[in-house]
């Protein structure tokens, strides 16, 4: 059986952690920057965690991940 296509699409987007669970980089980061308070700007900065409910679909898109 041939080997299986990761999404790289999604590669890019999502990291796995140990655990099993899904780690992103938060949206609105990149520019207009001016007009986004320095709060909501410093709670963009660090990772997030995805939903447990999209963790099947995401792991179906990267299946050695």
């Amino acid at each position: 059986m041939p080997k299986m296509k990761t999404r790289k699409s999604a590669a890019k987007r999502y990291k796995m952690t140990a655990s099993g669970k899904v780690k992103y980089k938060k949206q609105g980061t990149r520019h207009i920057l001016t007009k986004k308070s320095a709060k909501r700007k410093r709670n963009l900065r660090h990772p997030d965690v995805v939903d447990k409910v999209e963790v099947p679909r995401i792991k179906k898109l990267l299946p050695y991940g």
